[in-house]
């Protein structure tokens, strides 16, 4: 340690702070009296304005006493709300008269008597003319003794400059209010001053002129400098009485006790280690000092104590996160995750992904081939969250991947997971479900659904919609659930879009929900992009409608878009018999080095004669036209499709001949369809777009 730090601080601790506590209490010996001096000294002035006011309209009303009495003082008319009333037209006769008959000098002497003695500065009587613009004076009486002011002559004129005094004119006038004051600044030899205005009315209830009252407000300031030096004495008082409560109380019960209790924090904050000495509880008269003294042995303890403990925390939690990481590893293993997950499948295109709340979720999705004409598809959502849920997820998938692989609808395989689960579900926990098994050489969906959100569908390039079918009870709630299929065909270019609820209850601040109108505005916007780009623009979606607020639920999506056989390696012919060897050959050709039975391909060649010969014979009559043919092996079976433009018709409806009948009592017809159902393994007929489809599976192993 340099010398630089090992020297002792000149200025020690407790002297800076009771250097600093002694500036904090003269401040706040200065604001308290800046407070209470700006307060009294708006109160003062207030009260002393009320005062001034009330004082000059009481001088007012004695002037226009005077007025009214015509100088005697004794004779006046007072109406029913008090107002002294002058004699029409007396204005006026004051303004002829120049001034120089008795009675205007008789009112004028004792108002000039009434100005000297109530102390104001003038009193004077004026008449506005009708435009606002000038008022005449009528008597003017200004104390000489104590203002400069130079009589106004009778009759003259005066602008009217000020836009306050022309608006007090006009509601005096207008009668909207009976009197008024105005406060105003001194300049020059004229002091601070207030003026009440008063309107005088005739017998005719007019009002014939104004009465002003102008008084100095020179007590006002007088009286508010005494005050503001006995606030300024008090202060300086209440200063020094702080100084000498430090010397006397502060600095030995309070400061140095503080000093103490301040070095020890320190120490312990440098050292984190257990006194040599604890502090003593009674270093002070002040409770809260030794207080505070007490608490500092307790921390200290405590904080020992504390660091023992988090020390030990820390290793467990570091241990959890740990075992966690590698938990959310084999979750994230057993999910699909790679795109595109089948390449060599062009039937569809899919996309899917999984944003957990937590480290690890319940959420979970997969798709799996079954064979290589069906597709499974599985979006679930486990109870809870965190581990268990985790845990319980990776069952579930394990589960019905295992079970849907040995075959079965939907609804079965979700039963016997049902079954599985609830054998050993002391948890009491459940899973919603959606499984769904694509065909993938027709588009045909087989489905069920565990108590799970409906998924969205895009058909014929339209719009997404819900497709709300029946649910079942949710997974491991009851073990004699039961369970039911839907279907639904899928055409070229429709997507179904899968989702957990975390994706409609995405909560902002204001703990508003993304909504499922929300989610299918977003699918729409983007209904013509692929399965990942419409997966990315849900995600987009969420992230601006949330504006950042945390994720509560686990947020997982799953879509799927159906793009059907590709029917580029087909064959168009001639619908004519002697087309039929080249139909035959087109087939063979898929067979070869397919390890055949020998039976089986008789038995196909027999089939398909039986359907091409059909059509040729009766599809077009009378025109000619053509039949597209085309198979595809998928695992040990060939399928064979015949399509033709011809008129509607379905073989399959046709009701099958009795072959136990002799040939001359049999019905006609009817024995090639027959004969072809009995040799395939299955035959199927729709009619789509104006075309007979006609579909027969063999198996050829």
């Amino acid at each position: 340690m340099s010398e630089k730090i090992k020297k002792k601080n000149p200025f020690p601790v407790h002297k800076r702070f009771s250097f600093n506590l002694i500036i904090a209490f003269v401040l706040l010996t200065l604001v308290i009296s800046l407070v209470i001096s700006t307060i009294g000294y708006y109160r003062f002035t207030s009260a002393f304005e009320e005062q001034y006011k009330d004082s000059a309209y009481r001088t007012g009303e004695t002037a226009e006493i005077l007025l009214a009495a015509n100088g005697s003082g004794t004779e006046y008319i007072i109406d029913e709300k008090g107002h002294v009333l002058l004699e029409p037209g007396k204005i006026d006769e004051y303004i002829a008269s120049g001034g120089e008959t008795e009675e205007y000098k008789t009112i004028l002497n004792n108002i000039n008597y009434l100005c000297e003695k109530q102390n104001v500065s003038i009193v004077y009587v004026i008449k506005v003319k009708d435009d606002f613009s000038e008022y005449i004076s009528v008597f003017n009486a200004p104390n000489m003794k104590t203002t400069k002011y130079t009589p106004w002559e009778v009759g003259s004129l005066h602008p009217i400059e000020d836009s306050e005094y022309r608006d007090l004119y006009k509601q005096l006038y207008a009668k909207e209010i009976e009197h008024a004051s105005a406060i105003r600044k001194g300049s020059g030899s004229i002091p601070d001053h207030i003026t009440s205005l008063m309107a005088i009315y005739d017998t005719n209830g007019d009002v014939a002129a104004l009465m002003c009252v102008q008084r100095p407000m020179s007590e006002l300031v007088e009286a508010r400098e005494s005050y503001m030096k006995i606030v300024g004495v008090f202060t300086l008082l209440m200063m020094v009485v702080v100084i000498f409560a430090w010397y006397f109380f502060l600095h030995n019960q309070f400061l140095t006790p503080l000093q103490t209790v301040l070095d020890e924090a320190q120490r312990f904050a440098r050292t984190t280690k257990a006194p040599e000495k604890e502090l003593n509880p009674k270093i002070s008269r002040i409770m809260e000092i030794s207080a505070l003294a007490k608490s500092i042995n307790e921390m200290e303890k405590d904080t020992l104590s504390y660091i023992e403990n988090l020390t030990n925390i820390t290793k467990e939690k570091e241990k959890m996160n740990a075992e966690l990481d590698v938990a959310r590893n084999i979750q994230e293993a057993s999910l699909p995750n790679v795109f595109p997950a089948f390449p060599e499948k062009t039937e569809f295109d899919l996309y899917a992904s999984m944003t957990p709340a937590k480290q690890v979720g319940g959420d979970f999705y997969d798709f799996f081939l079954i064979d290589d004409d069906h597709l499974a598809m599985v979006i679930a959502d486990v109870s809870g969250k965190g581990v268990p849920a985790a845990l319980f997820m990776m069952v579930t998938k394990i589960l019905i991947n295992e079970r849907s692989l040995m075959g079965g609808s939907p609804a079965e395989i979700v039963s016997f997971l049902n079954n599985r689960i609830c054998m050993h579900n002391d948890a009491e926990m459940f899973v919603t479900m959606w499984l769904g098994i694509l065909e993938l050489s027709t588009g045909k969906v087989i489905a069920t659904n565990a108590g799970h959100d409906d998924p969205a569908i895009l058909r014929g390039g339209e719009k997404f919609e819900l497709d709300k079918q029946k649910h079942g009870l949710v997974v491991g709630a009851m073990d004699t659930s039961k369970y039911q299929n839907f279907e639904f065909t899928l055409e070229r270019g429709d997507k179904i879009f899968l989702y957990t609820d975390g994706i409609p209850e995405a909560t902002k601040n204001d703990q508003s929900m993304f909504g499922l109108d929300n989610m299918i505005k977003a699918l729409n916007k983007n209904k013509k992009k692929t399965p990942k780009e419409i997966v990315e623009g849900i995600t987009k979606a969420i992230d601006v409608f949330i504006e950042g607020a945390p994720q509560f639920d686990d947020m997982t999506m799953l879509c799927v878009e159906y793009k059907g056989v590709n029917m580029d390696d087909s064959i168009k012919l001639e619908a004519k018999d002697e087309n039929l060897s080249k139909a035959i050959d087109y087939v063979m050709s898929k067979l070869e080095g397919k390890n055949a039975k020998p039976k089986a391909l008789q038995q196909l060649e027999i089939a398909m004669e039986e359907i091409f010969v059909n059509i040729a014979h009766y599809a077009y009559i009378p025109k000619d036209g053509y039949v597209e043919i085309f198979a595809e092996v998928i695992n040990n079976t060939i399928s064979i499709t015949f399509m033709d433009e011809g008129k509607e018709y379905n073989p399959l409806e046709r009701k099958d001949p009795d072959i136990t009948e002799s040939a001359e009592n049999r019905e006609i017809g009817g024995l090639g369809i027959y004969l072809t159902k009995r040799l395939v393994d299955k035959v199927s007929y729709e009619r789509k777009d104006n075309k007979n489809i006609l579909r027969m599976d063999k198996k050829f192993e």
